[in-house]
């Protein structure tokens, strides 16, 4: 059985201004960095067997200091990205009402029979990131193994791991917090949640 901990990048840009970024290569914010910073900190004693990330470089600036911190290699696999948001890249949830609001109503009926037009199929997403956590699950047997990657890529994930509608994701899972943990155990059985969107406790004294 291995033990994943699944956690969001820090704050970008277009998150502080809450622009659905997806698979656009945004930068972290100060504040990102030190969400990162901390991460590390948490890393250096959390006994990790591994760090894998996403092929976007805020997932991977976040996770290089936490391998560093850990002292394993950083491991990158593009199946770990975010969800494409198509035409909603970049812009904020009032930005797109103006643009296809027909197209948002219907997204949030169901956003994954209705996802944002001319982006990824939710479905898709959730398998490739599942297939994902399963490979690494297999390279890791008893490990405890950090995992960088991106809100909706998580939420559908988890759906799909415990057997929940992915239509639910946004219902059951509204938000994971910048760099807050999400652990799982994993094994050919099926998925344990130990803790979902837990904030990393500061260090005292």
């Amino acid at each position: 059985m291995t033990t994943l901990v699944l956690v969001r990048h820090g704050e970008t840009v277009w998150h502080a201004e809450n622009r659905y970024a997806g698979v656009s290569d945004i930068s972290l914010t100060t504040r990102g960095h030190e969400q990162a910073a901390q991460l590390a900190a948490w890393a250096a004693t959390a006994g990790l067997s591994a760090v894998w990330t996403s092929t976007l470089s805020r997932a991977q600036l976040t996770a290089a200091s936490c391998a560093e911190a850990a002292g394993t290699p950083l491991r990158v696999d593009e199946r770990l990205r975010e969800l494409d948001f198509g035409d909603g890249e970049g812009l904020t949830r009032a930005e797109m009402r103006e643009q296809f609001p027909q197209a948002l109503d219907a997204f949030h009926a169901d956003p994954v029979a209705d996802h944002l037009p001319g982006g990824e199929d939710p479905a898709h997403a959730a398998q490739r990131f599942t297939a994902c956590l399963r490979d690494i699950a297999a390279q890791h047997p008893d490990g405890r193994v950090l995992v960088v990657a991106h809100t909706t890529a998580i939420r559908l994930a988890l759906c799909q791991l415990l057997g929940v509608p992915l239509r639910e994701y946004r219902r059951l899972f509204p938000f994971v917090r910048n760099c807050a943990l999400t652990e799982i155990r994993l094994d050919d059985d099926g998925v344990a949640v130990l803790e979902f969107n837990a904030p990393i406790a500061r260090p005292t004294g």
